[in-house]
């Protein structure tokens, strides 16, 4: 399935995409795409509706296409291509950070390039999505705990990120951040997620064109290595990393400037589209 939601900020509804691409409002069977929804036995009970019977709806804004989010984690530098552009080696372990859940927005709402910003950058990246609750599991036992996939623009500020004091957070959790979506797409419809075409393009250049082959922590290994250290609950979103191609890794140095086009897709996640605004 292709889970969504749908609506004004705040105000969004779920839904779900049908096999000839339309969306279908899903409200009379679940509150939200979000907890209980996304567990393995909500999924199921989706599963089992029959979307021609759902109402079909007109979409002018896709919301994140998850709520409920409690914990967005990062996982630095894991494509091997990614961290030799940025002239830094793969560590031993996943390097982890967080990304404020307040930057989580829909995959087409505008990004905003912070005050005084001087290195905002792109990242596409694919997202798994927690569906149960997940600690202390193995790796055998990690994609039992994993909803789906998503798209995801992990935009950073560089300068936030790495010039100044402290941990990489900072630059990493600016509101609008964290363009989601547009969809949920649940485990099984996705063959292998080692093995996606992932791509970035800024005004039509196209500066990420990569694939999930190149990731060196790969998904269930990591649903395992972070339940080790902290309770994964339904709605969290593990960001696994991004391929080259960020603007930090061309020479010289490419940022994003007010009214820029950033679009972004990976294979059977769908695409996303913003524009960059001046905070």
């Amino acid at each position: 399935m292709k889970l969504l939601r749908y609506g004004p900020l705040g105000q969004e509804k779920p839904g779900l995409v049908d096999k000839d691409g339309k969306v279908r409002n899903l409200s009379g069977h679940v509150k939200d795409i979000a907890g209980e929804a996304i567990s393995p036995e909500g999924l199921k009970k989706l599963a089992a509706i029959d979307p021609a019977s759902l109402p079909i709806v007109e979409v002018e804004r896709y919301g994140a296409c998850v709520s409920g989010t409690g914990k967005f984690i990062c996982i630095g530098l894991n494509y091997s291509d990614h961290a030799a552009e940025t002239g830094a080696t793969v560590p031993p372990e996943p390097i982890i950070f967080m990304k404020a859940t307040s930057a989580i927005v829909g995959p087409n709402d505008d990004v905003e390039i912070p005050r005084t910003s001087l290195k905002t950058d792109w990242e596409v990246e694919l997202g798994v999505v927690i569906g149960k609750h997940a600690k202390y599991v193995s790796e055998d036992e990690a994609m039992d705990h994993v909803a789906g996939y998503c798209l995801i623009n992990d935009v950073s500020e560089r300068a936030f990120q790495a010039e100044r004091q402290g941990q990489w957070t900072k630059g990493k959790s600016c509101d609008t951040f964290g363009p989601t979506g547009p969809w949920l797409v649940t485990k099984d419809e996705v063959k292998d997620p080692q093995d996606l075409k992932m791509w970035l393009e800024v005004n039509g250049h196209r500066y990420q064109d990569g694939t999930s082959a190149t990731m060196v922590y790969g998904v269930k290994y990591l649903v395992s290595y972070l339940s080790q250290f902290m309770s994964l609950h339904p709605g969290d979103i593990i960001s696994t990393g991004t391929p080259p191609g960020v603007g930090l890794g061309q020479k010289p140095n490419v940022f994003l400037k007010e009214g820029d086009i950033i679009t972004l897709g990976i294979e059977g996640l769908g695409e996303q589209r913003q524009l960059v605004v001046q905070a």
